[in-house]
């Protein structure tokens, strides 16, 4: 936690030198899997559209340090400094946030995801309308299947973040949870 820490401030401080390559050009191979209008349209790649700028920074962060390896994110993001890291995360969280789905929740399903979030307080973190704030997570409105892998991700420990909160959170629930807080989630506005 410390290092994450001392990184962050690093990145505050932008004491790397900006690259020559245009903003525009690093970020248009993001954006061709993650969505110019803010929605991804790729099966398990999540919507950054809408994203607090500083929880987008800090992912950023952990891919290109290898803390959250994910391909090709790391590739792209070697050799990215702290400048370029930071104005990136300032242009995806301009990014207007994803729809929600259309189709309407099952009412029995929505019924068991309000309730675990409830029990879970997900609400707090992730604010009453899943907004996200500073660095947690927009959910509202996110990729369904991109949810319901993460979740899948935080119980089996194959996705780390920062803190240890997320894997506490998942530890009491089990796939069905996982399968109607996905559900719920992508359709919330």
């Amino acid at each position: 936690m410390r290092s994450l820490t001392v990184a962050i401030i690093f990145l505050g401080m932008g004491t790397i030198m900006a690259d020559a390559q245009p903003l525009s050009e690093r970020l248009a191979p993001c954006l061709a899997c993650h969505g110019e209008n803010g929605r991804s349209e790729v099966p398990e790649v999540p919507s950054l559209g809408g994203q607090p700028a500083f929880y987008v920074m800090v992912q950023l962060y952990m891919f290109r340090e290898r803390m959250r390896p994910v391909e090709p994110m790391t590739e792209m993001l070697k050799g990215v400094n702290d400048n370029d890291l930071r104005a990136m995360a300032e242009l995806i969280a301009k990014l207007p946030a994803p729809q929600p789905l259309t189709t309407t929740a099952d009412p029995a399903r929505a019924e068991r995801a309000s309730e675990l979030i409830r029990q879970n307080r997900c609400n707090i973190c992730h604010r009453p309308n899943f907004s996200g704030i500073e660095n947690v997570p927009r959910l509202a409105g996110q990729r369904e299947e991109y949810l319901l892998k993460s979740l899948r991700g935080y119980k089996d420990n194959s996705r780390h973040g920062y803190d240890a909160q997320m894997a506490d959170v998942v530890a009491t629930l089990n796939d069905a949870d996982f399968v109607d807080l996905a559900h719920y989630l992508a359709r919330q506005k």
